[in-house]
């Protein structure tokens, strides 16, 4: 691990690199105005001394600042990547130097440095963990059961990750409790869809400089991270197409105005194609096969298992790299393969990330979680949770506030009205 001159252990790319991180955590803070309302609450506080936190989390100007809330809480921190291409390298440094947060990220780690800093944060001994895909948690329950004793709960990031917590809970091997962070509703229906929305877009751009104008979009998967990327390309000019598999989502996509069909008619005609399914082989050796020359391939689901990337690797003669983030696969009927970011999160590979207005609910939602498991822990169950709504309500209030927009109240007539059941017609 390398070290700076204060010795506090990490390994980031280059602590020289700090004076444009902390400007970047400066400015990501400058919008996160709920996140800053708890901050100050927990330095009043101190809802967290003594907690030590092991956080896998996109290193961003965004998490920076929940790490810096966390911190100010009482918490002693340590931060890994959740994805080896979402580290913002400036913003690493910027937390070592600055703030006296160890890190343990650098962009483009391989895979063997990505699971070495993993067990790094866990060396921190965590009471609580903070996860986005589940891999410190998976990590924790197989090779490192060792530091599993001291743990008593967890928060959960994305929906990747909540379906991987719910299946050990099913089997009865998840440790310790853990909060569903991405059910919350100020989490899924706005970082979800406006956050991954408009941030994918960003990363498919400022990768290809390709015009969406006119093209045909496809993309795959009409969850709620499915239904802000489709809303977001159509706002382009694009012309788009959703693929699906559950009939009531791909009815709504017909309701919402797309053209819906099955990925092998998609495969024929698209010139851009993203997947935000959360599972694997959504594009494949059958799709390869039909698409056009020139196709456009990348994924912001939160592995990189959503394209069958060694199917098209077989089916190629060459690969280059033509732009940062796009390898140009050669296959041997001579056509051409775009794919974008190793097939990883787009929109943190070759782009920001969420807007930090966005990541200002999703993180306050992570920050009122953890003090609500602190307080209430031994009486959770090994299993997950939803935030609780009177949480998430406070989240939709505050975020409203600081946008200077008020809302009206029930009276108490009205309340009376809604819990009875004598008045009718």
């Amino acid at each position: 691990m390398s070290t700076t001159p204060t010795q506090l252990n990490c390994d980031i790319k280059n602590i020289d690199l700090a004076d444009m991180g902390k400007k970047r955590i400066d400015w990501a803070n400058q919008s996160m105005k709920v996140l800053q309302i708890i901050r100050k609450e927990f330095i009043k506080n101190q809802p967290l001394k003594g907690i030590r936190i092991s956080a896998c989390l996109h290193v961003t100007a965004e998490t920076a600042n929940l790490g810096i809330c966390l911190r100010d809480g009482g918490a002693e921190v340590a931060l890994c990547a959740s994805n080896p291409l979402s580290t913002q390298d400036d913003v690493a440094a910027s937390l070592v130097r600055d703030h006296g947060i160890p890190v343990f990220a650098i962009k483009g780690e391989d895979n063997d440095s990505y699971y070495s800093h993993i067990l790094a944060a866990i060396d921190h001994k965590p009471h609580f963990t903070m996860d986005d895909g589940a891999d410190l948690v998976t990590v924790l329950h197989t090779k490192r059961q060792d530091a599993l004793e001291g743990v008593i709960g967890g928060t959960e990031e994305t929906t990747t990750g909540i379906i991987r917590l719910r299946a050990m809970a099913k089997e009865g091997v998840l440790r310790y409790p853990i909060v569903a962070v991405n059910d919350a509703d100020t989490k899924h229906l706005f970082d979800n869809r406006y956050g991954t929305g408009q941030s994918t877009i960003d990363g498919i751009i400022r990768a290809t400089n390709f015009l969406l104008a006119g093209s045909k979009f496809v993309v795959a998967g009409y969850g709620w991270c499915g239904r802000g990327l489709a809303g977001r390309a159509r706002g382009a000019g694009a012309q788009v197409i959703v693929t699906e598999v559950d009939p009531t989502k791909a009815l709504e996509a017909v309701m919402d105005g797309f053209r819906v069909m099955s990925m092998n008619d998609a495969a024929k005609i698209g010139d851009v194609f993203c997947t935000v399914t959360g599972n694997k082989n959504v594009l494949t050796k059958e799709h390869f096969e039909i698409m056009k020359d020139g196709a456009i391939i990348s994924n912001s689901g939160h592995f990189n298992v959503e394209i069958d990337i060694p199917s098209l690797e077989k089916m190629s003669s060459s690969k280059r790299t033509t732009r940062s983030f796009v390898e140009e696969y050669s296959l041997k009927d001579g056509r051409k393969i775009n794919l974008l970011g190793e097939g990883r999160l787009i929109n943190l590979a070759a782009a920001e990330g969420h807007p930090p207005s966005v990541m200002d609910m999703s993180f306050a939602d992570q920050a009122l979680s953890v003090d609500y498991m602190v307080k209430n822990y031994s009486k959770l169950e090994k299993t997950v949770y939803r935030v609780p709504e009177e949480l998430d309500k406070r989240v939709a209030r505050l975020k409203l506030e600081s946008m200077g927009i008020k809302i009206d109240r029930l009276t108490p007539e009205q309340e009376e009205y809604l819990a009875g059941w004598s008045e009718g017609t």
